[in-house]
């Protein structure tokens, strides 16, 4: 690193483990430059939340892929480069697989994959001449499982995992330093700021086909964060510790959840794990029909309502 000061790239400072990270970076002005990062819309809050003498504000849109050439650029005249990447900012949409649309499709890919993906390649030159740097990317459980209505979420985070592991491989001989942070839920409201496709709107709406699917996950799921032991504090503290840390490990799960959910994943015969997964689902049972189609079995027809 620096003989002075560590530069460091995070992106999606604005809120959740993004912003706890920020924080955490800001109060040590001595050893860390922050590069901190949001779009436009957040850029004003995050200032306001994040300050201090070593801190710097940057617009950044990970749909833009000039802009984020142009951001690396910037680091590279001002700072020499960056040390420390830390890939964090992500959307999520949860869509049935039928649901899904090309533009959807792309936003999340983009977003989680390729933009990571990008800043990667750009800061990468600079890590291997001085044989030093860290890429850390935020992860998740979803990418070490898949849960219905989330395939394309978890299809992002699958795809950053192997990546950050062949890359892993490929930097070990120059010094840098590859880690994967694994969280599982986190307690937050960020369950509020989900996206759904048109379509999925659309069914949500007229409570048809696969409504029963968005109902019954999108509750269990904001059960499970509102209950979540696991902080973006906690999350921060994981990312802090594996900049500092000596020879990190390339996957670190953070969370009860996270490691238990590892743990099941590798031990149990994959068979009995998807069989086992499937039957804890919520509602499954009220699966396969839309409310619309089960009106007729309704109390007043006989019948229970489908919720």
């Amino acid at each position: 690193m620096s003989a002075s000061l560590t530069t460091v790239l995070l992106t999606g400072a604005s809120s959740g483990i993004g912003l706890a990270v920020a924080k955490r970076l800001a109060t040590r002005p001595e050893r860390y430059r922050l590069i901190a990062t949001a779009r436009k819309e957040s850029l004003a809050a995050m200032r306001e939340e994040v300050r201090g003498a070593m801190v710097e504000h940057h617009v950044l849109d990970l749909l833009d892929e000039a802009a984020c050439h142009a951001l690396m650029e910037t680091i590279a005249q001002r700072h020499g480069g960056v040390d420390i990447l830390i890939n964090n900012a992500g959307v999520s949409y949860r869509t049935v697989v039928e649901h899904l649309q090309r533009d959807d499709e792309q936003r999340q890919m983009i977003t989680n994959f390729f933009a990571p993906l990008l800043l990667m390649r750009l800061a990468l030159p600079y890590m291997r001449q001085r044989r030093a740097g860290r890429i850390i990317n935020v992860s998740s459980v979803g990418g070490m499982m898949a849960m219905p209505t989330m395939g394309i979420y978890s299809a992002s985070k699958f795809a950053l995992e192997g990546i950050s592991e062949s890359l892993w491989y490929e930097m070990r001989p120059w010094g840098v330093h590859v880690s994967l942070v694994q969280p599982g839920f986190v307690k937050s409201d960020s369950f509020q700021r989900v996206l759904l496709s048109h379509t999925a709107e659309q069914v949500m709406r007229d409570q048809s086909s696969y409504y029963n699917y968005y109902l019954h996950m999108g509750l269990f799921i904001e059960k499970l964060m509102r209950r979540a032991s696991t902080t973006p504090e906690k999350v921060a503290a994981t990312v802090l510790h594996l900049m500092e840390r000596e020879g990190p490990p390339l996957r670190v799960p953070v969370g009860i959840d996270a490691h238990f959910f590892g743990v099941l994943r590798r031990w149990l015969p994959r068979g009995m794990y998807h069989r086992l997964l499937y039957a804890f689902l919520p509602g499954i049972q009220r699966w396969g029909t839309g409310w619309r189609e089960k009106k007729a079995d309704s109390p007043g027809n006989g019948g229970d309502v489908t919720r």
